[in-house]
Protein backbone atom coordinates (compact mmCIF):
# COMPACT_ATOMS: atom_id res chain seq x y z
CA UNK A 1 0.00 0.00 0.00
CA UNK A 2 1.43 3.24 -1.20
CA UNK A 3 0.68 6.01 1.24
CA UNK A 4 0.68 10.04 0.34
CA UNK A 5 0.57 13.19 2.37
CA UNK A 6 -1.83 15.87 1.49
CA UNK A 7 -1.77 19.67 2.19
CA UNK A 8 -5.29 21.22 1.25
CA UNK A 9 -6.64 18.00 1.51
CA UNK A 10 -10.39 20.00 2.44
CA UNK A 11 -10.40 21.83 -1.06
CA UNK A 12 -11.76 21.11 -4.35
CA UNK A 13 -8.89 19.66 -5.37
CA UNK A 14 -7.78 17.51 -2.42
CA UNK A 15 -10.96 16.17 -2.19
CA UNK A 16 -11.02 14.63 -5.87
CA UNK A 17 -7.50 13.69 -5.67
CA UNK A 18 -8.38 11.64 -1.92
CA UNK A 19 -10.71 9.87 -3.86
CA UNK A 20 -9.15 8.62 -6.56
CA UNK A 21 -5.79 8.06 -4.21
CA UNK A 22 -8.08 5.92 -1.72
CA UNK A 23 -9.34 4.05 -4.85
CA UNK A 24 -5.83 3.05 -5.76
CA UNK A 25 -5.55 1.66 -2.85
CA UNK A 26 -3.80 4.23 -1.49
CA UNK A 27 -3.66 5.34 2.64
CA UNK A 28 -3.54 9.06 2.82
CA UNK A 29 -3.03 11.50 5.47
CA UNK A 30 -4.37 15.27 5.00
CA UNK A 31 -2.72 18.37 6.65
CA UNK A 32 -5.77 20.64 7.93
CA UNK A 33 -5.51 23.56 9.49
CA UNK A 34 -6.92 24.19 13.11
CA UNK A 35 -10.09 25.88 13.49
CA UNK A 36 -13.00 26.18 15.71
CA UNK A 37 -15.45 25.28 13.16
CA UNK A 38 -15.44 22.55 10.82
CA UNK A 39 -14.36 23.04 7.55
CA UNK A 40 -13.95 19.25 6.28
CA UNK A 41 -17.52 19.32 3.83
CA UNK A 42 -15.95 18.37 1.03
CA UNK A 43 -14.17 14.85 2.41
CA UNK A 44 -16.73 14.17 4.94
CA UNK A 45 -18.09 11.31 2.43
CA UNK A 46 -14.79 9.59 2.77
CA UNK A 47 -13.98 9.95 6.50
CA UNK A 48 -14.10 6.31 8.96
CA UNK A 49 -13.63 6.39 12.26
CA UNK A 50 -9.93 5.85 12.58
CA UNK A 51 -10.09 2.54 14.54
CA UNK A 52 -11.50 0.63 11.44
CA UNK A 53 -9.64 -2.03 10.18
CA UNK A 54 -10.65 -0.48 6.28
CA UNK A 55 -9.68 3.03 6.89
CA UNK A 56 -7.81 4.89 4.56
CA UNK A 57 -7.76 8.71 5.38
CA UNK A 58 -6.61 10.35 7.94
CA UNK A 59 -6.20 13.89 9.36
CA UNK A 60 -3.68 15.77 10.93
CA UNK A 61 -3.33 19.02 12.35
CA UNK A 62 -0.61 21.30 10.50
CA UNK A 63 0.25 24.01 8.40
CA UNK A 64 2.70 25.48 6.03
CA UNK A 65 3.73 28.00 8.15
CA UNK A 66 5.05 26.00 10.74
CA UNK A 67 8.67 24.08 9.10
CA UNK A 68 8.94 21.89 12.25
CA UNK A 69 5.23 20.52 12.22
CA UNK A 70 5.91 19.59 8.67
CA UNK A 71 8.97 17.93 9.40
CA UNK A 72 7.44 16.29 12.72
CA UNK A 73 4.40 14.73 10.02
CA UNK A 74 6.38 13.76 7.26
CA UNK A 75 8.57 11.59 9.78
CA UNK A 76 5.99 9.58 11.19
CA UNK A 77 3.81 9.47 8.50
CA UNK A 78 7.05 8.05 5.84
CA UNK A 79 5.20 8.98 2.56
CA UNK A 80 5.46 7.73 -0.78
CA UNK A 81 3.96 10.78 -2.23
CA UNK A 82 3.30 14.03 -0.95
CA UNK A 83 0.81 16.37 -3.08
CA UNK A 84 1.03 19.90 -1.76
CA UNK A 85 -2.19 21.72 -2.86
CA UNK A 86 -2.31 23.85 0.05
CA UNK A 87 -2.47 27.61 -0.66
CA UNK A 88 -4.31 31.19 0.02
CA UNK A 89 -5.64 30.77 -3.77
CA UNK A 90 -8.14 33.56 -4.19
CA UNK A 91 -5.52 36.21 -6.38
CA UNK A 92 -7.90 39.15 -5.26
CA UNK A 93 -7.93 38.20 -1.48
CA UNK A 94 -3.65 38.28 -2.44
CA UNK A 95 -3.73 41.79 -3.12
CA UNK A 96 -5.65 42.46 0.46
CA UNK A 97 -3.14 39.80 2.25
CA UNK A 98 0.22 39.91 0.12
CA UNK A 99 2.47 38.99 2.86
CA UNK A 100 0.40 36.28 4.06
CA UNK A 101 -0.12 35.05 0.11
CA UNK A 102 3.76 34.82 -0.10
CA UNK A 103 4.16 33.13 3.21
CA UNK A 104 2.06 30.13 2.62
CA UNK A 105 2.28 29.86 -0.93
CA UNK A 106 6.02 30.70 -1.45
CA UNK A 107 7.79 29.84 1.40
CA UNK A 108 5.70 26.74 2.66
CA UNK A 109 6.58 25.13 -0.33
CA UNK A 110 10.35 25.77 0.46
CA UNK A 111 9.08 24.02 4.06
CA UNK A 112 7.76 21.47 2.62
CA UNK A 113 10.41 20.61 0.14
CA UNK A 114 13.20 20.78 3.19
CA UNK A 115 11.06 18.70 5.34
CA UNK A 116 11.12 16.15 2.57
CA UNK A 117 14.93 16.73 1.78
CA UNK A 118 16.17 16.34 5.04
CA UNK A 119 13.84 12.84 5.94
CA UNK A 120 15.27 11.16 2.39
CA UNK A 121 18.82 12.19 3.12
CA UNK A 122 18.59 10.53 6.69
CA UNK A 123 16.55 7.48 5.77
CA UNK A 124 17.09 6.92 2.36
CA UNK A 125 13.61 6.61 1.74
CA UNK A 126 12.58 7.70 -1.66
CA UNK A 127 9.44 10.64 -1.96
CA UNK A 128 7.84 11.90 -4.93
CA UNK A 129 6.53 15.71 -4.76
CA UNK A 130 3.74 17.29 -6.83
CA UNK A 131 3.92 21.04 -6.38
CA UNK A 132 0.32 22.52 -7.98
CA UNK A 133 1.82 25.49 -10.12
CA UNK A 134 -0.66 27.72 -11.56
CA UNK A 135 -1.56 29.22 -14.64
CA UNK A 136 -1.69 32.73 -13.40
CA UNK A 137 1.71 32.27 -13.20
CA UNK A 138 1.57 33.38 -17.28
CA UNK A 139 -0.29 36.45 -16.14
CA UNK A 140 0.28 39.02 -18.88
CA UNK A 141 2.06 36.53 -21.69
CA UNK A 142 0.49 36.13 -24.92
CA UNK A 143 -1.98 33.21 -25.64
CA UNK A 144 -1.74 30.37 -25.86
CA UNK A 145 0.67 29.82 -22.71
CA UNK A 146 2.95 26.41 -22.19
CA UNK A 147 6.06 24.81 -20.84
CA UNK A 148 8.22 27.31 -22.62
CA UNK A 149 6.52 30.34 -22.54
CA UNK A 150 8.22 33.06 -20.21
CA UNK A 151 6.33 34.19 -16.62
CA UNK A 152 4.78 36.97 -15.98
CA UNK A 153 2.86 36.85 -12.93
CA UNK A 154 0.17 39.65 -12.19
CA UNK A 155 -0.50 39.18 -8.40
CA UNK A 156 0.96 38.49 -5.04
CA UNK A 157 -0.46 35.13 -5.25
CA UNK A 158 1.01 34.26 -9.63
CA UNK A 159 4.51 35.55 -7.86
CA UNK A 160 4.23 33.46 -4.94
CA UNK A 161 3.54 30.67 -7.08
CA UNK A 162 6.47 31.70 -9.45
CA UNK A 163 8.61 31.19 -6.68
CA UNK A 164 7.48 27.97 -5.52
CA UNK A 165 7.76 26.86 -9.30
CA UNK A 166 11.29 27.08 -9.57
CA UNK A 167 11.80 26.35 -5.97
CA UNK A 168 10.64 23.32 -6.79
CA UNK A 169 12.62 23.04 -10.17
CA UNK A 170 15.93 23.97 -8.29
CA UNK A 171 15.62 21.07 -5.66
CA UNK A 172 15.10 18.29 -8.28
CA UNK A 173 17.90 19.59 -10.03
CA UNK A 174 19.98 20.44 -7.15
CA UNK A 175 19.14 17.57 -4.91
CA UNK A 176 17.97 15.04 -7.49
CA UNK A 177 14.81 15.14 -6.13
CA UNK A 178 11.68 13.78 -8.03
CA UNK A 179 9.57 16.77 -7.99
CA UNK A 180 7.11 17.55 -10.12
CA UNK A 181 5.55 21.23 -11.18
CA UNK A 182 1.86 20.45 -12.45
CA UNK A 183 1.05 23.96 -14.27
CA UNK A 184 -2.58 23.74 -14.34
CA UNK A 185 -5.11 26.18 -15.81
CA UNK A 186 -8.38 27.08 -14.34
CA UNK A 187 -10.11 23.90 -13.33
CA UNK A 188 -13.37 24.00 -11.70
CA UNK A 189 -16.61 21.57 -10.51
CA UNK A 190 -19.26 21.96 -8.22
CA UNK A 191 -16.91 21.68 -4.82
CA UNK A 192 -15.28 25.25 -6.17
CA UNK A 193 -15.37 27.57 -3.29
CA UNK A 194 -18.28 30.13 -3.60
CA UNK A 195 -16.56 33.43 -3.95
CA UNK A 196 -14.51 32.18 -7.15
CA UNK A 197 -16.25 33.32 -10.31
CA UNK A 198 -17.61 30.25 -12.05
CA UNK A 199 -19.13 28.90 -9.00
CA UNK A 200 -20.06 32.69 -7.90
CA UNK A 201 -22.30 32.70 -11.04
CA UNK A 202 -23.79 29.35 -10.70
CA UNK A 203 -24.63 29.50 -7.14
CA UNK A 204 -26.10 32.84 -8.35
CA UNK A 205 -28.31 31.40 -10.76
CA UNK A 206 -29.72 28.71 -8.38
CA UNK A 207 -30.61 31.19 -6.14
CA UNK A 208 -32.00 33.66 -9.11
CA UNK A 209 -33.95 30.74 -10.95
CA UNK A 210 -35.78 30.11 -7.28
CA UNK A 211 -36.53 33.63 -6.02
CA UNK A 212 -33.61 33.92 -3.76
CA UNK A 213 -31.83 36.63 -5.33
CA UNK A 214 -31.77 39.56 -8.12
CA UNK A 215 -29.09 40.74 -9.06
CA UNK A 216 -25.46 39.12 -9.35
CA UNK A 217 -22.19 41.77 -8.97
CA UNK A 218 -19.42 40.73 -10.94
CA UNK A 219 -16.16 42.40 -12.60
CA UNK A 220 -14.59 41.81 -15.78
CA UNK A 221 -16.57 40.02 -17.99
CA UNK A 222 -14.31 39.84 -21.12
CA UNK A 223 -11.81 37.99 -19.18
CA UNK A 224 -10.68 34.61 -20.60
CA UNK A 225 -9.63 31.18 -18.97
CA UNK A 226 -9.25 27.94 -20.34
CA UNK A 227 -11.81 26.07 -18.29
CA UNK A 228 -11.61 22.63 -17.25
CA UNK A 229 -13.00 20.01 -14.47
CA UNK A 230 -10.84 19.58 -11.32
CA UNK A 231 -11.61 15.42 -11.21
CA UNK A 232 -9.74 15.32 -14.54
CA UNK A 233 -7.16 17.60 -13.49
CA UNK A 234 -5.94 15.33 -10.34
CA UNK A 235 -6.18 12.44 -12.52
CA UNK A 236 -3.12 14.31 -14.12
CA UNK A 237 -1.33 15.07 -10.87
CA UNK A 238 -1.25 11.61 -9.67
CA UNK A 239 0.18 10.50 -13.33
CA UNK A 240 3.20 12.95 -13.23
CA UNK A 241 4.18 11.46 -10.17
CA UNK A 242 4.27 7.60 -11.20
CA UNK A 243 6.44 7.81 -14.47
CA UNK A 244 9.80 7.14 -14.44
CA UNK A 245 11.57 10.66 -14.74
CA UNK A 246 10.23 13.81 -13.05
CA UNK A 247 9.96 16.83 -15.27
CA UNK A 248 6.92 19.55 -15.25
CA UNK A 249 3.77 19.48 -16.79
CA UNK A 250 1.14 22.36 -18.38
CA UNK A 251 -2.66 20.93 -17.76
CA UNK A 252 -5.60 22.59 -19.60
CA UNK A 253 -8.16 21.68 -22.14
CA UNK A 254 -7.08 23.99 -25.11
CA UNK A 255 -10.10 26.23 -25.54
CA UNK A 256 -10.84 29.79 -23.38
CA UNK A 257 -13.97 30.85 -22.74
CA UNK A 258 -15.10 34.59 -21.72
CA UNK A 259 -16.74 35.07 -17.96
CA UNK A 260 -19.35 36.48 -20.01
CA UNK A 261 -19.78 33.34 -21.90
CA UNK A 262 -19.65 31.27 -18.67
CA UNK A 263 -22.51 33.20 -17.30
CA UNK A 264 -24.27 33.44 -20.90
CA UNK A 265 -24.30 29.22 -20.73
CA UNK A 266 -25.04 28.89 -16.56
CA UNK A 267 -28.42 31.59 -16.96
CA UNK A 268 -29.55 29.87 -20.18
CA UNK A 269 -29.21 26.39 -18.27
CA UNK A 270 -32.22 27.51 -16.40
CA UNK A 271 -34.37 29.24 -19.16
CA UNK A 272 -32.91 33.24 -18.05
CA UNK A 273 -30.75 36.07 -19.60
CA UNK A 274 -27.96 36.73 -17.74
CA UNK A 275 -28.24 40.56 -19.31
CA UNK A 276 -31.51 40.83 -16.81
CA UNK A 277 -29.29 39.91 -13.56
CA UNK A 278 -25.58 40.81 -14.35
CA UNK A 279 -24.29 44.23 -13.34
CA UNK A 280 -20.63 45.26 -12.91
CA UNK A 281 -19.10 46.36 -10.21
CA UNK A 282 -15.36 48.00 -10.50
CA UNK A 283 -14.77 47.10 -7.18
CA UNK A 284 -14.39 43.26 -8.44
CA UNK A 285 -11.70 44.52 -11.53
CA UNK A 286 -7.87 43.55 -10.41
CA UNK A 287 -5.34 45.87 -10.01
CA UNK A 288 -3.67 44.37 -12.62
CA UNK A 289 -5.70 42.03 -14.84
CA UNK A 290 -5.12 39.17 -16.62
CA UNK A 291 -6.99 39.11 -19.53
CA UNK A 292 -6.22 35.81 -21.35
CA UNK A 293 -5.20 32.29 -20.43
CA UNK A 294 -5.27 29.58 -22.70
CA UNK A 295 -3.12 26.58 -22.09
CA UNK A 296 -1.14 24.26 -24.49
CA UNK A 297 -0.95 20.97 -22.77
CA UNK A 298 0.09 19.26 -26.22
CA UNK A 299 3.60 18.38 -24.62
CA UNK A 300 1.76 16.71 -21.58
CA UNK A 301 -0.83 14.77 -23.29
CA UNK A 302 1.90 13.31 -25.18
CA UNK A 303 3.81 12.32 -22.09
CA UNK A 304 1.47 10.91 -20.31
CA UNK A 305 -1.52 10.41 -22.76
CA UNK A 306 -3.55 12.29 -20.68
CA UNK A 307 -6.86 13.97 -21.75
CA UNK A 308 -9.30 16.52 -20.70
CA UNK A 309 -13.16 14.07 -20.46
CA UNK A 310 -15.43 17.18 -19.01
CA UNK A 311 -16.73 19.52 -22.17
CA UNK A 312 -16.99 23.33 -21.26
CA UNK A 313 -20.66 22.47 -21.63
CA UNK A 314 -20.49 19.84 -19.42
CA UNK A 315 -18.89 21.59 -16.62
CA UNK A 316 -21.19 24.20 -16.67
CA UNK A 317 -24.66 22.13 -16.92
CA UNK A 318 -22.97 20.30 -13.74
CA UNK A 319 -21.97 23.14 -11.71
CA UNK A 320 -25.89 24.50 -12.53
CA UNK A 321 -27.27 21.67 -11.66
CA UNK A 322 -25.48 20.97 -8.43
CA UNK A 323 -26.34 24.70 -7.06
CA UNK A 324 -29.85 24.67 -8.48
CA UNK A 325 -30.78 21.83 -6.19
CA UNK A 326 -28.59 23.62 -3.21
CA UNK A 327 -31.14 26.50 -4.05
CA UNK A 328 -34.34 24.78 -4.27
CA UNK A 329 -33.21 23.26 -0.41
CA UNK A 330 -32.96 26.73 0.69
CA UNK A 331 -35.95 27.66 -0.76
CA UNK A 332 -37.78 24.68 0.85
CA UNK A 333 -36.47 25.53 4.07
CA UNK A 334 -37.43 29.60 4.09
CA UNK A 335 -40.70 28.50 2.86
CA UNK A 336 -41.24 26.41 6.19
CA UNK A 337 -39.68 29.69 8.43
CA UNK A 338 -36.80 28.16 8.84
CA UNK A 339 -34.21 31.14 8.84
CA UNK A 340 -31.06 30.08 6.50
CA UNK A 341 -27.25 31.65 7.26
CA UNK A 342 -26.79 33.33 3.71
CA UNK A 343 -23.24 34.21 3.07
CA UNK A 344 -23.96 37.01 0.58
CA UNK A 345 -23.78 35.53 -2.82
CA UNK A 346 -23.98 38.26 -4.91
CA UNK A 347 -22.33 40.66 -3.16
CA UNK A 348 -18.88 38.83 -2.74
Amino acid sequence: MKTAILTGITGQDGSYLTELLVGKGYEVHGIIRRASTFNTDRIDHLYRDPHETDTRMFLHYGDLSDSSGLRMLIERIQPDEVYNLGAQSHVKVSYDQPEYTADIVGLGTLRLLEAIRDFMERTGKQVRFYQASSSEMFGAANPPQGLHTPFHPRSPYAVAKVYSYWQTVNHREAFDMYACNGILFNHESPRRGETFVTRKITRAVGRIKMGLQDKLFLGNLDAKRDWGHARDYVEAMWMMLQQEAPRDYCIATGEAYSVREFAQKAFAQVGLNYEDYVQVDPRYFRPAEVDYLLGDASETNAVLGWTPRTSFDELVTEMVEHDLELARQEKTLLDAGHQVALKGIGNT
